[in-house]
């Protein structure tokens, strides 16, 4: 069987679907058109910078030392194996020529020292009585004298013996260092029980930490000195330098010699007494009318020394030649022009 197929009825489905489609079309929702990227403006790099120009500068060593005697006595005992029986001084003390300073343990010397005494008289009485008795007999009356000069002779070495264990001043001081040794301690012989220090006498004494931190003090320099925290500046001078301390067999000594300045002040300043202390001041090296920069603009790597000036609106690096350096600034020998804008490290 055939089928007839109305042209009118194709033409209406088709306008009809094609409406469908486009109804269709119109319930998707639009796509936002893409946003253009915003105009970003290069930002322009901030730079901290020093204008470049002459002016002095200075290397100081600043240090606060304390006050020693520059004259000091060791007083120690020239035999071993006695007891220490008492110190008699404290540190500080101030003690005169003479005073007993330790006492060692006498044992039974001061009743044999009695009983030579007794000695001594009993031998003086027997010469009297011989010569009295007999006169004329030379030989024995000799003898009676050798007697008496016998004992006296041990009289006296044990008065010497008694008064070696007293440890006296030989001149006046102040007692800067007493031993820890105990009574009944043994003592050895030379080891050092008390030390007097001369207080009209005192240095500035300063001992480093480091060593390299004295490089370049020398003997003669002028020294600015205020003593304990005074707005009084006294002019002193160094007396000894690390290389020209003298030398010493004392281990302990020369090691300490290392690392250590001697000030002198004028004698008699005020306030300048052993124990006290002072602020110190080294003018070590100075240069004028030179070329100077602060610390943070000189860059090193790999042995390089450089800056960076500003060139228009850039970096630009210079190699240079440094001289004076200091905590805060350096000096630039070559490779730098007043005027020119140094770059600092931030």
């Amino acid at each position: 069987m055939s089928m007839k197929v109305n042209k009118h009825a194709v033409r209406l489905i088709l306008i009809t679907g094609a409406t469908l489609l486009l109804a269709g079309c119109t319930l998707l929702p639009k796509e936002e058109e893409a946003l253009k990227p915003p105009l970003i403006k290069p930002v322009k790099e901030n730079f901290e910078l020093y204008e470049v120009k002459k002016g002095n500068i200075t290397r100081k060593v600043n240090v606060s030392g304390t006050f020693r005697s520059s004259r000091t006595t060791n007083y120690y005992y020239k035999e071993s194996g006695q007891r220490l029986a008492a110190l008699k001084v404290k540190l500080g003390d101030t003690v005169k020529p003479g005073d007993i300073l330790a006492e060692l343990e006498v044992g039974d010397i001061e009743t044999r020292l009695a009983i030579q005494k007794l000695n001594v008289e009993k031998a003086q009485i027997a010469s009297m009585q011989a010569q009295q008795a007999d006169p004329g007999q030379e030989l024995t009356l000799r003898i009676k004298k050798i007697d008496i000069e016998a004992a006296q002779l041990q009289l006296s070495a044990l008065q010497t013996q008694l008064e070696k264990t007293k440890l006296k001043a030989a001149t006046g001081g102040v007692v800067t260092y007493v031993t820890e040794a105990k009574q009944g301690s043994l003592i050895d012989a030379f080891q050092s029980l008390v030390t007097l220090s001369d207080p009209t006498e005192v240095q500035l004494v300063y001992e480093s930490g480091d060593i390299n931190s004295l490089f370049g003090i020398e003997v003669g320099m002028k020294v600015e000195v205020k003593l304990n925290n005074s707005a009084t500046i006294i002019e002193g001078k160094v007396l000894q330098t690390p290389s020209s301390a003298p030398s010493t067999d004392n281990k302990a000594q020369a090691e300490r010699n290392t690392k250590t300045i001697i000030v002198g002040v004028p004698k008699e300043t005020e306030g300048a007494q052993i124990g006290a202390y002072g602020d110190m001041t080294i003018i070590v090296e100075k240069r004028d009318n030179v070329i100077i920069i602060p610390r943070s603009g000189l860059r090193s790597y790999l042995g390089r020394d450089y800056v960076q000036v500003l060139n228009g609106e850039s970096r630009k690096e210079i190699d240079v030649e440094k001289g004076l350096v200091t905590p805060t600034e350096v000096e630039i020998r070559t490779g730098l022009n007043e005027g020119q804008h140094v770059i600092l490290n931030n």
